[in-house]
């Protein structure tokens, strides 16, 4: 069970209320692994996702330790396993890949709008006479409602994908939270421009395994109806047709744990050369691009960011 924010809980696995009882928890985790088994006509992954949902909070010192979010050790800067629990600050300057001295030029705020919308939402939840409480506590977290964690989720992703960028050196650029239009709600997570070409980049996570299907990325924490590579497509062409430039690829990032391959492509369509890719992989992805023989010359690239620095506003 992944430790995102935005994952189901061992409560939501196993259908009851945090406060439940031990043997009312015990009665939905022996009737889950019964309707779950795959002999018995569930899967192999939903049997799995039982038991250790059990293993979390079947004993009741381990649920104990799980309610106060000791077992919760997601670092806001990196996205990955660390010791702090979760933290209110990105570090930009953090380094998070050896060798490279000087950092790629970053502009915005990487995940500032959805850890807004988390905290105002998660202060709402909390209600009044709570302000002293820490709304980034562990405990506090897995126990808001799984959309606000959702928010605090997608921060984390977009703070960790903007350091695997500025990890790459002086010959990229990268801008965060960029405005779609004036009069739209959308964002761009992420704009990069470096010699591989221009790349609109979505921060994902979706608190579970992903895949492509058909052209689309699906997965059980997608909304029925969402189109993530869709939705990219169509905010990098409305911002591409104000800004005037033209994108050579869309990627969409994700934690390396839910993506089975390193990265997978869109095959067909006018989403064609598309990226799934795993948040390890992004700097390779991003220096090598899709096609060598597309690689933006020095004064291009210098064209492309002078329009880029005219046209971006952030959110």
């Amino acid at each position: 069970m992944s430790d995102s924010p935005a994952s189901p809980s061992p409560y939501e696995v196993l259908g009851v209320r945090p406060d439940v009882s031990h043997d009312d928890l015990r009665r939905a985790y022996r009737r889950l692994l019964r309707e779950t088994h795959p002999d018995t006509g569930g899967t192999a992954a939903a049997f799995q996702a039982v038991q250790q949902a059990w293993e979390l909070v079947g004993d009741p010192d381990d649920r104990a330790r799980y309610d106060r979010g000791e077992s919760i050790t997601v670092d806001a800067v990196s996205g990955e396993s660390a010791s702090g629990g979760f933290s209110a600050t990105f570090h930009a300057g953090r380094p998070s890949q050896r060798g490279a001295t000087v950092r790629a030029r970053s502009y915005g705020h990487p995940g500032g709008r959805s850890r807004e919308r988390f905290l105002t939402l998660m202060r709402e939840w909390m209600g009044r006479g709570t302000d002293d409480r820490d709304p980034y506590d562990p405990g506090l977290v897995r126990s808001a409602p799984r959309e606000i964690r959702q928010l605090l989720a997608v921060a984390l992703a977009e703070e960790a994908t903007a350091r695997a960028v500025t990890g790459l050196g002086i010959g990229f650029t990268l801008w965060n939270d960029v405005e779609v239009h004036s009069s739209s709600a959308e964002k761009l997570d992420h704009i990069v421009l470096g010699p591989a070409g221009l790349f609109a980049l979505r921060s994902a996570d979706w608190g579970g395994p992903v895949k492509l299907a058909k052209g689309e990325v699906v997965g059980e924490g997608i909304a029925p109806g969402d189109a993530p590579f869709h939705d990219l497509y169509h905010s990098a062409k409305t911002f591409g047709r104000r800004a005037g430039v033209r994108f050579t690829g869309y990627i969409v990032v994700v934690p390396d744990g839910d993506l089975e391959l390193p990265f997978d492509v869109v095959r067909r369509g006018r989403l064609a050369g598309s990226m799934l890719v795993r948040r390890s992989l992004l700097p390779r992805v991003l220096r090598d691009g899709a096609n060598a023989a597309g690689r933006e010359s020095v004064d291009r690239a210098f064209e492309l960011r002078t329009r880029l620095q005219e046209a971006v506003r952030f959110v």
